[in-house]
């Protein structure tokens, strides 16, 4: 996600929902969660072992290719003559940062991590701040992003640390005590707020390694990636290290934002970077404690994500050339920025003496859409939700909004307040006939008809795209795949997003680095849930320890 959205998101009408939030936990905490299965894994380890884990938020396949071939002596061409480079690897669908990073670490997709999007919804459990659960109104909003943050607006989220941004290294290595409780959902049978880590219904890989007496590390972007500590405690990474990119960088409400400009996205990833540098060198992520080197650690950038997303930056212009494959300047200094970071990072690795034992991986949690600027076409999607909702209402008199929750990038989610036949029927029939004007990179008027759809999956349809039972109590009610360029935004705020099943979306780099792992290319069909048995095996952990790789045959990469 990086940059920050304009998403249509209805809020929740009246009271919460009933769920049994506890046995979704209880599944994924079982008898053969992580740390019991810690006792063969244990034995397993190799302790002297490391993963290296990069993601780079935006970066498609077809960049990696352009950059190397146009600088060959650069740090990303030495990582992919070094490893195996596999040019046929894609995210899990739908391809937004979750299930994206989720998908990394469990080995698992939607169905059976739970975790569809970033900002969803789960029928069963209770609204944000429900304080009176007993016959609550049954939906829970499920929110991943910045919004989770007890202060937005500060880069420690709320922490308090004095002299901000760039003391920023004294951040604590556990956010999740920066959550604001009132802001998560609600467990039904508890009455009270469900960590992010427990929303999750498998365990990780940091679930596994920490169980094995290894030690864990993780820089992101939003306290909220604590959920990928897996169901517990939320104590399997021990040092989470996650300044909020969505903050500001004066700490006021208006102020400008990290991701409001490509330089400072730059100067905020060299936070995260400098945190790995100095775990390479055993320190925790602030440089101040010897804590040994993890055996799982990594970050995600941000900067190649914000200079595809930003109509301009420093008064240059984002994106790509007209071509859709030639960065512009802003996205051309990105480039070349990750490449520096990733140099430093290779470079530090070889004079810790760490080269040989650690491996790395570099992928992208999701690429971006559209690359041609021709291409891209700006729906308010807030014109079309209320359209549907008054339809709705006009045959319904005092029943709640249709469209119970909605997040729409260049993918449109929906979860219906009714899942009725006849509601289907009406949403299906609204967004068929649903025309009107929108807007071209320059701020031309467009037509678009269908709401800008190519493909519309309804009720049972919504359900078996992710191949799940439409019980399923997360699962969208309306899944709109957009026709090729399609964003949808209020505001002229982006030329660019993530989140769909377009190749621009889900076609990404994926170079494995280290033991096992020579020089090659392979053209094999892969997936980025492929990541987790993957670290897992490098450190000579059972990949089936992992919930998610039992459930769906997940398979290790290999040359």
């Amino acid at each position: 996600m990086g940059h920050k959205r304009s998403k249509s998101r209805v809020r929740l009408i009246g009271g919460a929902a009933a769920i049994v939030a506890t046995a979704l936990v209880a599944s994924a905490c079982g008898s053969d969660s992580s740390d019991s299965a810690s006792s063969s894994g244990a034995a397993a380890a190799d302790k002297g072992k490391h993963v290296l884990l990069l993601s780079v938020d935006g970066l498609h396949q077809a960049d990696l290719v352009a950059y190397v071939g146009k600088h060959p002596d650069s740090a990303l061409a030495a990582l992919t003559k070094r490893g195996t480079e596999f040019t046929n690897a894609q995210t899990p669908i739908l391809s937004d940062s979750f299930p994206g990073t989720v998908g990394q670490v469990t080995g698992g997709n939607p169905q059976t991590t739970g975790i569809y999007y970033d900002d969803s919804f789960d029928r069963t459990l209770l609204a944000p701040g429900t304080t009176q659960c007993a016959g609550a109104k049954t939906g829970g909003h499920m929110e991943l992003t910045e919004e989770l943050d007890k202060d937005t607006h500060r880069i420690d989220a709320g922490q308090g640390l004095a002299n901000l941004p760039d003391s920023v290294g004294g951040m604590t290595a556990a956010p999740q005590n920066l959550l604001d409780p009132a802001k998560l959902p609600v467990d039904p049978n508890t009455c009270k707020p469900v960590q992010p880590w427990n929303l999750l219904r498998v365990n990780t890989i940091f679930g596994v390694a920490h169980g094995a007496g290894l030690r864990t590390a993780w820089s992101d972007k939003h306290p909220a990636y604590s959920i990928l500590a897996g169901p517990g405690d939320g104590t399997t990474i021990d040092d989470l290290f996650t300044p909020e990119i969505d903050s500001s960088v004066d700490g006021t409400e208006d102020g400008k934002t990290w991701a409001s400009d490509n330089g400072l996205t730059q100067r905020y990833d060299t936070y995260k970077v400098t945190a790995l540098l100095n775990e390479i060198e055993g320190k925790d992520h602030s440089g101040k404690n010897s804590v040994g080197v993890p055996a799982i650690f990594g970050m995600n950038f941000q900067s190649v994500s914000t200079a595809q997303k930003l109509p301009t930056s420093g008064g240059q212009r984002g994106g790509y050339e007209p071509d859709g494959v030639t960065p512009g300047p802003v996205l051309a200094s990105a480039l070349d920025f990750v490449n520096t970071q990733v140099g430093k990072l290779l470079d530090k690795l070889k004079a810790a003496g760490a080269e040989q034992s650690t491996t790395v991986v570099l992928t992208s949690k999701h690429g971006q859409s559209p690359t041609k600027p021709g291409d891209f076409r700006r729906i308010d999607d807030g014109k079309i939700v209320d359209d549907v909702n008054a339809a709705w209402a006009a045959g319904h008199p005092g029943a709640p909004k249709l469209v119970e929750h909605s997040v729409n990038d260049d993918v449109m989610l929906w979860w219906l307040s009714d899942r009725s036949e006849a509601a289907q029927q009406l949403v299906r029939e609204r967004l068929g006939a649903a025309s009107g004007t929108g807007y071209d990179i320059n701020g031309n008027p467009v037509p678009y008809v269908k709401a800008g759809l190519a493909q519309v999956k309804v009720g049972a349809d919504a359900a078996a795209y992710f191949g799940v039972p439409v019980t399923d109590s997360r699962v969208p009610d309306v899944v709109g795949l957009v026709d090729p360029g399609v964003v949808y935004a209020g505001k002229p705020s982006k030329i660019a997003e993530h989140g769909g099943s377009q190749a621009t979306d889900r076609d990404v780099p994926l170079i494995v680095a280290g033991p096992g792992f020579a020089a090659a290319t392979s053209d094999q069909q892969v997936e980025t849930t492929q990541i987790a048995p993957t670290v897992l095996t490098a450190l000579g952990l059972d990949p089936n320890q992992l919930q998610a790789v039992r459930a769906e045959g997940t398979k290790a990469l290999q040359k």
